[in-house]
């Protein structure tokens, strides 16, 4: 059996009600991201509310009219039967017999039956004294029990000719209420007097036909609301899939397929828009093939210039070392120009290998020579090579690693490349303050913080300071040496083990700089077990006694203070 026919009910409810929890947020994400959904819902709803609006004003009318023409149906054929039934009262001769009175009453109710269009008819004497030979009140059966209201009977009785009418529920024969009016007026019967008599209408046709009208105009405007959602949803697709392609189109672009292209169709604007971005990237296929076939000829230049002066440098590295083992013997501006030789030729060097491994970098011909390392090993044997340098520049050297121990494959030359290129610079521009070596790891990865209490960087150096030959001060002399190429590298390095290489730095307060190093392949962001941002570091500023940030001097007073 299969595992949804081994699920019990109880299981299968609960699954079809997390099913329905997930319906608003899976709503909400199609709003969000499908503009024909969007378009498509808001013009309905507009489209719904206006066929509303347009059925109730139509139906109110059409209920209006109805009830006002029946009306007046009603009251001319209540006045007719009036007119017929006063006629043949004053043509009678009662001679004040009750009998005579009485059949002459039958009578004329007789002629109100026949000269109007309903039976309903009810009749009663306005004089209340007493009387031998008036007529008792009638009443035909199924007239309405809630008529004449005792308001309709006193406009009845305040005039003798007018008509005057009141709306009431009228029961038929079957046993429903339908809607009905009741027609109110005198009659005069001789020897008697004024009587009152009124005719109810049940308006039942009428109701009939609003409500066939009614149906009418509402199934046509939900067809309307319908065939308008059709509409949209057709041309807002031929708009929105056309764009959908564009978008499709251009991420395929910016993702390195610049063969890809528009399909044009036609002549409208979204095929002039299609010939354009098709148009335009052509432009932009043909600009970057012409800026990589220069990268390709800038990066042989580099590699061709750095290989050809690799020879003739040898040569003059090996004569100035013969020249400066032999500066003794030299008169003094003689020995110090060997000196100077010397020093410039080993920067020429470390210049040439620097630009040697950028060439490797950019052709793209850089392999990992991977084995397992301890990286707080590594850090510790960086920070002894160049303690004596740290000394020099009279900056304490800490080394604070919680982890980092266990051993990692990473490539321990271009590690230790980067730590002396971190380490360096903080030396170069710590003024002199301690630096501060965090060396820590995770589950994930493994990283290594060189942080300084120097000069530190403004933010638009931060932003530019992995760029190659880039210097934050161009005017600060370099006592160290380097090539201006150390940070460009070391980012490649990182990048190459897949980690990263972060900075903070705060004008007066500083630099930090933070390694960090995958210690396997794992999907999503590389989290950094050493912090970055140090802005708040209070408690390390403590425990190094630097309480205050650097003085940052003005440039007039650094340019008084450099001459």
């Amino acid at each position: 059996m299969s595992g949804s026919a081994q699920r019990s009910p109880v299981d299968r409810l609960l699954v079809a009600l997390r099913g329905w929890r997930e319906w608003p947020r899976r709503l909400a994400g199609v709003w969000r991201h499908s503009l024909r959904v969007r378009t498509v819902v808001a013009t309905v709803a507009l489209t719904a509310l206006a066929v509303i609006a347009a059925c109730v004003g139509l139906a109110l009318a059409i209920q209006n009219d109805l009830f006002q023409s029946r009306l007046q149906q009603a009251l001319g054929d209540a006045s007719r039967a009036r007119i017929e039934a006063q006629r043949t009262l004053d043509s009678s001769e009662t001679q004040g017999d009750s009998v005579n009175v009485r059949n002459l009453m039958n009578s004329v109710l007789v002629t109100l039956s026949r000269q109007s269009s309903s039976d309903l008819i009810a009749a009663f004497r306005t004089d209340t004294a007493p009387s031998s030979i008036a007529p008792l009140d009638f009443t035909s059966t199924g007239f309405p029990t809630s008529a004449p209201s005792p308001e309709l009977r006193s406009q009845v009785q305040s005039s003798s000719s007018a008509q005057f009418w009141q709306s009431v529920p009228v029961t038929l024969a079957n046993g429903s209420t339908v809607p009905g009016i009741v027609v109110g007026q005198q009659l005069t019967v001789p020897g008697v007097g004024a009587y009152e008599f009124y005719i109810a209408y049940d308006l039942s046709a009428a109701a009939q036909t609003l409500a066939f009208v009614q149906g009418i105009l509402w199934i046509v405007g939900f067809a309307l609301v319908a065939i308008i959602a059709g509409i949209s949803w057709l041309v807002l697709r031929s708009i929105t899939v056309p764009v959908a392609q564009a978008a499709e189109t251009s991420a395929k672009l910016a993702s390195g397929d610049l063969d890809v292209r528009l399909n044009v169709r036609g002549a409208d604007e979204l095929a002039t828009l299609g010939r354009s971005f098709n148009a335009m990237a052509d432009s932009i296929q043909s600009q970057i093939k012409e800026l990589a076939d220069l990268s390709l000829v800038q990066q042989r230049f580099v590699s061709d210039v750095s290989h050809e002066l690799r020879t003739p440098l040898t040569t003059i590295r090996l004569a100035s070392d013969v020249l400066a083992d032999r500066r003794d013997d030299f008169e003094p501006a003689a020995a110090r120009a060997a000196e100077l030789l010397s020093t410039q030729v080993q920067r020429f060097q470390v210049l040439l290998d620097d630009l040697l491994e950028i060439s490797r970098y950019d052709a793209g011909s850089v392999q990992l020579e991977r084995e397992p390392t301890s990286i707080a090993q590594l850090a510790e044997d960086v920070i002894g090579s160049m303690q004596q340098l740290a000394d020099q520049r009279g900056s304490e050297v800490r080394l604070v690693a919680p982890g980092g121990y266990s051993l990692v494959d990473l490539d321990p030359r271009r590690v230790r490349r980067i730590v002396r290129n971190l380490l360096g610079n903080a030396i170069e521009h710590g003024e002199g303050r301690p630096i501060v070596v965090t060396v820590d790891s995770n589950q994930d990865a493994v990283a290594l913080g060189v942080r300084d209490y120097g000069l530190g960087m403004r933010p638009e150096d931060v932003e530019r300071v992995f760029d190659r030959f880039w210097r934050a001060d161009p005017s600060r002399r370099r006592t160290i040496g380097g090539t201006g190429l150390g940070l460009s590298i070391s980012l490649g390095d990182a990048r190459l083990h897949g980690g990263t290489l972060a900075v903070w730095s705060d004008l007066g307060r500083g630099s930090n700089f933070v390694l960090t190093l995958p210690r396997r392949d794992i999907d999503g962001e590389l989290v950094s077990p050493v912090v970055v941002d140090v802005a708040d570091e209070t408690s390390v500023l403590d425990s190094l006694g630097l309480t205050e940030p650097i003085a940052v001097l003005a440039p007039e007073r650094d340019a008084k203070e450099k001459r």
